[in-house]
């Protein structure tokens, strides 16, 4: 079973069309049964919930894909206890898709000790020693019941020498193998299974792993290992190496990107599924994503403005409120801030994907790209 993509319209390289699942059992009432439109933003429910966000904003946002994160849900509340209560679905209320990211990133992030066999780290919870392998990583998201899965892989740093790189390369391909036919067994009824692409920002290693991927068939790709402190030109070489190898009848997913620059020159180049905690983040810390730039809301000198958070965004959940207001509540630490500007931010991302969308089929891409850099660059 893959997770098939169909090309509804193109410019260049970028790319629109939709992804389906062929066994996806979720519908969120904006497409088919188990399909979604792309270019996708994704917003990050890392523990199954979007910060200040629950199943009814994501459905009225119009939300295709929520992502979540293996690494803290088998942590907390635990694999087990999500699959009796019916998979993360009927846990979270959320009937639109779930994508789970393996941990890999949150893994090596917190210095764990790999091996061929797998990863040893310690709990952020309480300390104790934990262990996952490319098969139990395949398991846990059995068990939490997502539409589509990440496999276990090697994530080190932006600055890693390049032998540590060739390191992760080699045993990411390693534990892709061992995900895949554990997949095959246990989940490939119920899910589709994404292959992750490592290599930094070498443009060999990148096509080395990407065809070592490819060529043990996965339902779709990422591209993992970037947007973590290189700088944007080395990020594009590598995405084009990537791009370059991958399968155009597949979905091509860039894991943890969220700014618009990033976005669009990435969509530009063939990718067409992004998530990152950026929207969310900037949110609680009083940022707005707007058509005019972000910029704080905390700032003086929107105490007395009476303008919403983006005149030109006039569809946002946050337009009936004024920025004066809303900087009040940031302000005197109610808590009502952070949910109204969560919820404007991430409305805000969903129309910026659209607008892609929309100037791929149109062509107007170079128009908006040009646009884009200018406000973000």
């Amino acid at each position: 079973m893959r997770a098939d993509f169909k090309l509804e319209s193109s410019h260049e390289r970028a790319r629109a069309g939709t992804v389906t699942i062929p066994n996806g059992t979720i519908s969120n009432g904006t497409g088919p049964r188990g399909s979604f439109e792309t270019p996708c933003f994704m917003p990050v429910g890392t523990r199954g919930a979007v910060r200040h966000l629950d199943a009814v904003d994501l459905k009225n946002l119009g939300t295709s894909v929520m992502l979540a994160n293996t690494y803290h849900l088998m942590l907390r509340p635990g694999a087990d206890l999500i699959a009796a209560m019916g998979g993360i679905h009927a846990f979270t209320g959320w009937n639109g898709h779930i994508l789970t990211d393996s941990g890999g990133f949150q893994i090596f992030s917190l210095d764990a000790k790999a091996t061929d066999e797998g990863a040893t780290f310690r709990s952020v919870y309480d300390g104790s020693e934990c262990q996952l392998s490319p098969e139990t990583a395949v398991q846990r998201q059995a068990q939490i019941g997502a539409d589509i899965t990440m496999v276990l892989d090697v994530c080190p740093p932006a600055e890693a020498p390049r032998e540590e790189q060739e390191i992760a390369v080699k045993r990411t391909a390693l534990w892709a193998k061992r995900a895949r036919q554990e997949f095959q067994k246990t989940s490939a009824e119920t899910q589709a299974q994404f292959g992750i692409v490592q290599g930094g920002t070498h443009p060999d290693l990148r096509a080395l792993s990407t065809q070592q991927t490819v060529d043990i068939g996965f339902d779709g790709y990422a591209i993992g290992g970037l947007s973590v402190g290189e700088n944007r030109p080395a990020m594009l070489d590598a995405v084009d190496a990537c791009v370059d190898h991958l399968p155009t009848d597949q979905p091509r997913y860039f894991m943890g990107l969220g700014d618009p620059v990033g976005i669009i020159e990435c969509v530009a180049r063939g990718v067409d599924m992004f998530d990152c905690v950026h929207p969310t983040r900037l949110a609680r810390h009083g940022t707005v994503l707007s058509d005019a730039g972000r910029y704080n809301l905390s700032n003086a000198a929107h105490a007395n403005s009476d303008e919403p958070l983006d005149p030109a965004f006039t569809n946002s959940p946050a337009a009936h409120l004024s920025r004066g207001y809303l900087r009040h509540l940031l302000a005197t630490h109610e808590p009502t801030a952070a949910r109204m500007l969560t919820l404007h931010n991430v409305a805000w991302m969903l129309r910026f994907m659209g607008r892609i969308r929309d100037s791929i089929a149109d062509g107007t891409l170079d128009t908006l790209r040009r646009e884009t850099q200018d406000l973000w660059a």
